[in-house]
């Protein structure tokens, strides 16, 4: 972790100097927002971090909840996300307190005795396979309130503010703040409530399956409601069944039920599958009382038993998969500017099993988050915000597909079953998307074309930016290269080098007038572009002071230089990892462009700087 260059700190470095909008910020609502962010569930708070590093945009978060989130829903956190934790400087407090997925058992029917369950597969869950963060169950409740802590440490100090309902919206044609919003909140003096309008230059809705905001726009959600209803309950108990503090998909005679351990070492989740649900229903199976819950996982369970202590929180849900036919308020084809954008479970819902709600709903706000940023700063033109809908709805296609092929195995009865091992097989053989790493953007104005992408095999065009290790060169210490670049709104440039390194020197000295024409004259020279050096020599060969300029930055009000920009592919005492080989790399060398969002944007080889430039011309506004 790096502080003290803006001078010595002595308190917590997590604490970033407050900024703009973030000096003396008004704890009322202010008549005129640049962002107004509706509703503060994972989308919201982690959009409300993202925008603290902007704090020269006033954004406000309003949430109907008198205060925070006391008991969350969702509880799956899939390694993406936690990749995505590690940006916002907070994956190891969270990993500490969570329960971490190891292992996925099968329980199906013994084929002797069917009324009765047997184990009959045990896998190792796909986490680590797939890359160094792990698979975690925690409180939804726990999640919102370390992207509160990084939206209010950063130097935008963003605070939700609590006990605001939206009413309704309208978006004018023209202004600087077009979207005038209605809101409702409680009047500090007489405690009455009261109506107001706020005007904003954007609006995101982050409110939810029944989004106000979705309304207020016009779009709707496609899709229906499976004939297939399911209970879910927290529980503490005591039991016999053996697997109980590991995750579970079981399909009995009697049902099906996905156990999913909890954090804390003793709560437990379990999915309860309620059975297909009559015609003429009329949603009556969603007032199934939770005496009718568990004694149908007892059912389920059979020889084994739970005595349940305490129900921490029940529901009872019928699966839906529902898209909304547009992420914005701009109709597709139009050439207008979107001003209003929906995330999260107001733009699409699906069941929750496949522990998928959350970790897309906050990956649709880092998505937007830093395109707001960089719009409102001046630094993007205002059409990089038509890819918000364009690179997202695709996703939560993709989400809905999946989802519903497997909430389908997962309410098989056992008749329907061939295979007892196929539900452990499809689930190995599709961690990839669940975990959150098939997502690839196509070619856009922010990611371009794959006509390279032989130089960068392990470093997909459109992909997640996959981290391996390297030793950085100042102080001979193995890091993983990914887990430095963190959700400050910055494009991370890595520059992997030639054989001999004079190609890489070359290229920086005609790569830094490039980035220097879309940085500020006034900012630190790595405001914009976090530019980072890999040569192929052993650390101890590569000296940081002959480097070239562009990797020994000087920033700051004191001028000091970076020493963390410089690195070596090379194995040495404290890593076996060589990036070259375990990402496919081109010993010629090659240049990987990531977004602030951690997708891959451009790969390019060393020679083509003018390409580079063509590149970020299309992506940013000159400076």
């Amino acid at each position: 972790m790096q502080f003290h260059h803006h001078g010595y700190v002595s308190g917590d470095p997590r604490v970033l100097p407050a900024a703009g909008a973030g000096i003396d910020r008004p704890d009322a609502l202010p008549d005129e927002t640049d962002v107004l962010i509706v509703g503060s569930g994972p989308a919201g708070m982690l959009l409300a971090a993202q925008m603290s590093q902007y704090p020269s945009v006033t954004t406000r978060i309003i949430e109907k909840r008198e205060g925070r989130l006391v008991l969350g829903q969702a509880d799956g956190i899939q390694p993406r996300s936690v990749e995505t934790f590690q940006a916002f400087g907070f994956a190891e407090r969270i990993v500490a307190e969570a329960y971490n997925i190891g292992w996925m058992n099968f329980w199906g029917p013994d084929p002797e005795n069917p009324q009765n369950i047997v184990r009959t597969a045990r896998t190792a869950d796909y986490a680590y396979d797939i890359c160094e963060f792990p698979h975690l169950i925690v409180n939804q409740a726990r999640v919102l309130d370390y992207f509160a802590e990084a939206a209010a440490d950063g130097p935008g100090r963003i605070r939700p503010d609590y006990g605001v309902e939206f009413l309704g919206l309208t978006v004018h044609d023209e202004g600087e703040y077009p979207v005038e919003v209605r809101v409702r909140q409680s009047d500090p003096a007489t405690g009455d409530a009261v109506e107001r309008t706020i005007r904003a230059a954007y609006v995101v809705g982050c409110d939810g399956a029944r989004s106000g905001v979705r309304e207020a726009i016009g779009r709707t959600h496609v899709g229906g409601i499976s004939a297939h209803a399911w209970g879910v309950m927290d529980v503490l108990v005591n039991t016999d069944f053996p697997d109980w503090r590991t995750k579970c998909a079981i399909n009995a005679e009697a049902g099906n039920i996905l156990h999913i351990p909890r954090e804390g070492g003793y709560l437990s989740r379990m999915y309860i599958d309620l059975g297909e649900v009559a015609a003429d229903d009329n949603h009556a199976v969603r007032s199934t009382p939770i005496e009718a819950i568990i004694a149908k996982a007892n059912d389920i369970l059979h020889p084994y038993s739970i005595d349940v202590k305490q129900v921490a929180w029940h529901s009872v849900y019928e699966v839906g998969h529902r898209i909304t036919d547009g992420f914005d308020d701009v109709d597709e084809g139009s050439e207008a500017t979107p001003r209003v954008f929906l995330t999260g479970d107001a733009c699409h819902t699906h069941s929750a099993k496949a522990g998928q709600g959350m970790n897309v709903s906050m990956q649709d706000g880092f998505n937007l988050g830093w395109k707001l940023g960089s719009v409102l700063t001046g630094r993007a033109p205002a059409a990089l915000l038509k890819t918000y809908g364009a690179e997202r709805r695709p996703v939560a296609q993709q989400l809905i597909d999946f989802d519903r092929e497997w909430s389908s195995l997962m309410a098989r009865k056992p008749e329907e079953i061939s295979d007892p091992q196929e539900l452990a097989t499809y689930y190995l053989a599709t961690a990839e998307f669940p975990s959150g790493f098939m997502t690839q953007y196509t070619e856009s104005m922010i990611t371009g074309s794959a006509a390279h992408q032989a130089l960068a095999e392990g470093f997909p065009l459109g992909k997640r930016f996959k981290s391996a290790e390297v030793v950085r060169v100042g102080d001979g210490n193995a890091i993983h290269l990914g887990h430095h670049a963190k959700a400050d709104g910055r494009w991370r440039v890595y520059a992997f080098g030639d054989r001999d390194g004079s190609g890489l020197d070359a290229w920086a000295a005609a790569a830094a007038p490039v980035f220097a024409r879309f940085t500020p004259a006034d900012a630190d020279v790595d405001a914009v572009f976090d530019v980072k050096a890999v040569y192929q020599q052993p650390y101890e060969d590569v000296d940081v002071t002959r480097t070239p300029a562009l990797f020994q930055p000087k920033t700051g009000p004191l001028g000091l230089t970076d020493w963390e920009k410089v690195y070596a592919a090379a194995p040495s005492h404290w890593s076996s990892t060589d990036i070259f080989e375990a990402r496919g790399l081109s010993r010629d060398g090659v240049v990987v462009v990531v977004r602030p969002d951690q997708y891959v944007a451009a790969i390019l080889p060393l020679d083509a700087v003018a390409e580079l430039d063509a590149f970020l011309g299309g992506a940013f506004r000159e400076a």
